[in-house]
């Protein structure tokens, strides 16, 4: 009887891990250590910068490898310059181990062999992530992922304001227009092609559009400007009313969650839902902030990691993957008192201590709970980013 039981009991083992998991990962840790992982992340983000130098020492106390974050302005000077690599014939040796990427730069950076061979599942805590309850982990911007890139932080469009100001914020498109008029110089965006002031874009189209899921699809030219013209609509008749009457624009998130931190807006939003109550621990946030979501639901993605076909230090980036799916460094990351991320793991396949880790998290006075969130809307396309940034340029990107 304990033969069968202790056979059964391997058996689930092999089915929960990765096929040739033991004996690959243990050469993997060997291969690793003493090596210097150059993650290039973006770096406008004192919090994240911060989270991800405290990963770093993780893997060094843990398994010998050193973490050197890469600050990053935008995640397209990575993949310009491991594609230049691989035009002047570097095959190996790359300067970037890994990268902290997701959308149109992931589907640049498949389409032109710039990335390395799957890997995501076969890390030993993939068998953690929770494929079935959050498909953008193995799907990015409609893109599979094919194993090209591993996830770390699930990510869902929220909007913040001080409900000691505004006691009842718009929850449509129509009513934020309308809110918007009423409300001269109290709302913007990130300029695009900024990350989170193209998602507003997205957000907007989505709510607009006739048929939204033409978006799925890449962009059709003979189509485009009949789909995006409410999209321009809208925006012509919210823009004189913007901060600064939409001459100027702030940065990035950061630049956007300072303008409400002021007082100089009354309603921002961060692709983050837990970000209001970790800038509220933080002293940054009057602890009125709440957040809300639109009616129908807003964008929600995942972010990832994935590693160039020439990473110099392979082995070591796959540590960092993996370190990055634990389940202490993930509630770590959920925490609103360091990030406020919210996992890409199943909470019900865990162990029951680190389930309890989840949930003795206090996530924070402003943060939705999952069902309060609503629906996560897919991305679009990464076409549609690209061409929808570029025709905003043209349109407001000027001074005027």
């Amino acid at each position: 009887m304990i033969g069968r039981i202790f056979a059964s009991a391997l058996a689930c083992l092999a089915a929960l891990a990765p096929a040739g998991w033991a004996g690959d990962w243990d050469a993997v840790l060997a291969e690793a250590r003493g090596q210097t992982v150059y993650w290039h992340a973006w770096g406008g983000d004192p919090k994240i910068n911060a989270f991800i130098e405290w990963v770093g020492e993780q893997a060094e106390a843990r398994h010998g490898v050193t973490l050197q974050q890469v600050k990053l302005a935008d995640t397209t000077d990575a993949v310009a310059r491991v594609l230049a690599e691989k035009q002047a014939g570097r095959t190996e040796g790359g300067a970037v181990d890994l990268i902290w990427i997701n959308g149109e730069n992931f589907a640049a950076m498949k389409a032109r062999g710039l990335l390395s061979a799957p890997f995501a599942e076969s890390l030993p805590n993939w068998r953690f992530v929770d494929v079935a309850g959050k498909p953008a982990v193995v799907t990015d911007f409609t893109e599979p992922t094919g194993g090209l890139e591993s996830p770390w932080a699930m990510a869902q469009l929220v909007f913040e304001y001080d409900s000691a100001r505004l006691a009842g914020p718009p929850r449509t498109l129509d009513a934020l227009l309308d809110w918007i008029r009423a409300n001269p110089g109290r709302f913007t965006y990130p300029q695009p092609p900024d990350y989170l002031g193209t998602t507003f874009l997205k957000q907007v189209l989505i709510g607009l559009a006739e048929d939204p899921a033409v978006l799925q699809k890449p962009v059709d030219p003979a189509s485009y400007d009949r789909i995006t013209a409410p999209l321009w609509q809208w925006l012509d008749a919210a823009t004189p009313h913007l901060w600064r009457e939409g001459r100027a624009y702030p940065a990035n998130e950061p630049a956007l969650g300072q303008l409400l931190a002021d007082g100089e807006v009354a309603i921002a939003f961060a692709f983050n839902p837990g970000r209001a109550s970790a800038a509220i621990a933080a002293g940054e946030l009057a602890d009125s902030v709440r957040t809300f979501v639109l009616e129908g639901g807003t964008i929600g993605n995942a972010s990832f990691v994935a590693i160039p076909f020439n990473a110099a230090h392979e082995a070591g980036a796959k540590v960092i993957a993996n370190l990055l799916l634990d389940p202490g460094v993930q509630a770590r990351a959920q925490d609103p008192a360091v990030l406020g991320f919210q996992t890409v793991l199943d909470l019900d396949a865990l162990p029951e201590a680190d389930r309890a880790r989840f949930q003795a998290l206090d996530l924070g006075v402003a943060t939705l709970g999952p069902a309060e969130l609503g629906p996560a809307l897919l991305e679009p396309h990464a076409s549609w980013m690209d061409r929808i940034a570029e025709d905003w340029t043209r349109r407001y990107g000027t001074a005027r």
